[in-house]
């Protein structure tokens, strides 16, 4: 199976996630006028490879004013529009993030709150006027007016204005369903809420800024490759700047704004002048997908991640267990093992619970689904590990196998010698046995059987192939794990899983030299999820988790992590690809270049001159017409990202040097040529 970025869903219009066409003429017109802006030295000294164009361009400006010629002033506005299209390419990228923000900061409207004062009454008060600790309450049509948790009672509550999820949620107070975000709706009945955040540190607050491009700090790998490339130019500045002296003792004086041109154009310009924009672009990709990242260090870990850690239920199956069968031990029928599935069932909620009805009534049509008179509905806890109906005298249990077997010789009741092996034979399988007992005796097995997601062996298969090791997470015993982790095709699994053994998986794969990534809701995920370099946040899920993660997913889909895995791993490449283009450019435009320039002093580098130019000043101004032009048919691709194919690093790699490498030194030659036939027919040069 191939998977692409770009044909991952999209939500449309809806939430964060909006996708705009890459050149939206919102967009556009902001990013043509901030591309002036950007002129500003203070800005253009962050980018040392476009610092020295831009300083080069103020030098053959002050050259051209005193020795003015067509040539020399064709060469300054080319110099000039190579600077403006590199800040047109960061403000581009930069648009996009903005109107997203813009989008955002409508959401964020005024609202007021009802806040419970410490003497129990109620005030009427501006959102923006809460503080953290402060009690606000909210009933059905309230905008919940920040971030927080529910303290008291339980509504269900509209995000999409978030999400864009249609489907309201539950939240109630308590356990890891509690925490609710400013701007949602709540839909019915009454909460508490105890406000979590400061002013200005709202969760909507935080989007806003993540989305904000322009205070987008550099990643490591960005910073350097920055410095990578200010080497570059600084190796290359003593060498142009000695071909003053050189030609001059040649014969052959080379004029100031030449080698401008020269050093502007074997310097690697291309990659400079798009290089933020790629940054910008990848945690764009992330947020068209409902994902807020806390950083781009995050976007680039996703990138290099070596171990994934995958979460069984909802992830690898599709996480509502139904029962597929009833196994009857000896001296039971299936048809009674049913009939007692069936009434320990009916008051029982669960999906699993209502399947086990539905399966029994398919089988066995044993009529209406009403509890008997009399009978008294024990729900499952924790502790106790079970559920079940009592009926007068009469008590019947379901739940697992240890539990039951150990109620069972409480009420002076026998174990079955074979249940056992029943119930490891339903685990290997990768199912869930379900013990059933009436009173003292023990009918038998309900298998329930969580299904492995479509296509998801596939999806893992992808992810070995990129080197990418996957660790299945679950609570099941370990025959059922291993069972299921077999048919999903993960690498290796971690059955009976708690918050102590997940962070010792962690630290034990980082100890390696792995980097890990793995999803969570949960507060007792909190630990792991700071423990790993990419810790997805469910924002479903708790405040604590969302904190201690450095991305939060909108949608809560666990299986999304394998997307933000290969977006991460997109912007790697694209980063890679444009580099080794900009770099292979600058061979071509060398031999360009020196030929044309020494060619009359020095007839044998005319073997040089594979191009056969024109003459000097059409192959000097036909390499920086070019140079200008490959930034701006590069945006497109710096903004979408080169496409990504699940491959080992070595195809990887071969794959770069074919298409961007051999390409970086075929494109320049056509194209410079092709601006020099232009030049010399419009007699420009």
């Amino acid at each position: 199976m191939t998977t692409t970025i770009e044909t991952q869903p999209v939500r449309e219009g809806h939430g964060v996630a909006q996708r705009r066409s890459l050149f939206d003429r919102a967009v556009l017109r902001h990013a043509l006028g901030d591309s002036i802006r950007k002129l500003d030295p203070r800005v253009q000294v962050r980018n040392p490879v476009m610092f020295v164009v831009f300083v080069g361009t103020i030098v053959c400006i002050a050259y051209s004013v005193r020795t003015p010629s067509v040539f020399v002033i064709s060469i300054t506005v080319w110099l000039a529009l190579t600077v403006l299209f590199a800040n047109f390419a960061e403000a581009v990228a930069e648009g996009r993030g903005k109107a997203q923000a813009d989008t955002l900061r409508k959401m964020r409207s005024e609202t007021s709150a009802r806040r419970i004062d410490r003497d129990g009454s109620e005030a009427v008060v501006p959102a923006n006027e809460l503080r953290k600790g402060d009690l606000v309450v909210c009933e059905a049509g309230d905008v919940i007016p920040s971030d927080g948790e529910i303290v008291e009672g339980v509504a269900s509550v509209d995000e999409s204005a978030i999400t864009g999820e249609s489907a309201p949620v539950i939240r109630e107070s308590g356990g890891d369903r509690s925490a609710v975000t400013g701007g949602t709706k709540v839909l019915s009945d009454r909460i508490v809420v105890r406000i979590t955040a400061e002013r200005g540190q709202t969760f909507l607050d935080r989007m806003i800024g993540l989305v904000e491009g322009a205070n987008r700090q550099k990643t490591p790998n960005e910073i350097a490759l920055t410095i990578l490339l200010a080497v570059l130019t600084i190796v290359f500045l003593p060498v142009v700047v000695a071909l003053a002296p050189f030609g001059t003792y040649a014969g052959a004086p080379v004029k100031v704004v030449v080698l401008v041109a020269l050093l502007v154009c074997l310097i690697p310009t291309t990659i400079g002048a798009l290089l933020s924009a790629i940054g910008i672009a990848g945690m764009d990709r992330l947020v068209q997908r409902n994902v807020l990242a806390m950083s781009g260090r995050a976007v680039e870990a996703a990138g290099d991640v070596q171990t994934l850690l995958l979460d069984k239920t909802g992830t690898i199956t599709l996480g509502n267990r139904m029962a597929s069968r009833f196994v009857q031990l000896s001296g039971h029928t299936e048809a009674e093992l049913a009939s007692a599935s069936r009434l320990a069932s009916l008051a029982d909620e669960t999906p699993e619970g209502r399947s086990i009805v539905i399966l029994a009534n398919e089988l066995f049509d044993l009529g209406a689904e009403e509890l008997p008179p009399g009978s008294e509905f024990i729900s499952f806890t924790a502790t106790t590990r079970m559920s079940g109906l009592d009926i007068d005298s009469r008590m019947i249990r379901k739940g697992a196998a240890d539990s039951v077997r150990h109620w069972v010789e409480t009420m002076g009741g026998s174990v079955p010698l074979e249940l056992d092996e029943v119930v490891n034979q339903i685990a290997r399988a990768g199912a869930t046995p379900l013990v059933v007992a009436d009173g003292g005796q023990i009918l038998g097995v309900i298998e329930l059987k969580d299904i492995v997601k479509s296509g998801i062996r596939e999806r893992f298969a992808d992810m070995r192939a990129m080197g990418i090791r996957t660790v299945m997470i679950t609570g099941d015993n370990p025959l059922t794990a291993s069972a299921i982790a077999q048919e999903a095709g993960v690498d290796d699994f971690l059955a009976e899983a708690t918050p102590e053994t997940k962070m010792a998986l962690i630290r034990q794969e980082q100890e390696g030299g792995k980097l890990v990534a793995m999803t969570g809701d949960g507060t007792n995920d909190a630990p792991a999820l700071a423990q790993a370099d990419v810790g997805v946040a469910m924002n479903t899920g708790t405040n604590a988790a969302k904190e201690a993660g450095n991305m939060v997913d909108l949608d809560s889909n666990p299986t999304k992590l394998i997307d933000i895995v290969e977006i991460g791993k997109q912007l790697l490449i694209t980063r890679g690809s444009l580099t080794t283009f900009s770099i292979a450019n600058d061979v071509a435009k060398y031999f360009a270049i020196i030929p044309a320039l020494f060619v009359v002093t020095f007839p044998a580098l005319n073997t040089l001159n594979v191009m056969h130019l024109h003459n000097a000043n059409s192959a000097i101004l036909s390499a920086v017409i070019f140079n200008a032009l490959v930034i701006i048919a590069l945006i497109p691709l710096a903004l979408r990202g080169v496409k990504f194919r699940p491959s080992s690093a070595a195809e990887m790699l071969r794959r770069n040097i074919l298409i961007y490498g051999i390409g970086g030194i075929i494109a320049p030659f056509i194209g410079i040529k092709v601006i020099d036939l232009i030049l010399t027919a419009t007699g420009a040069n």
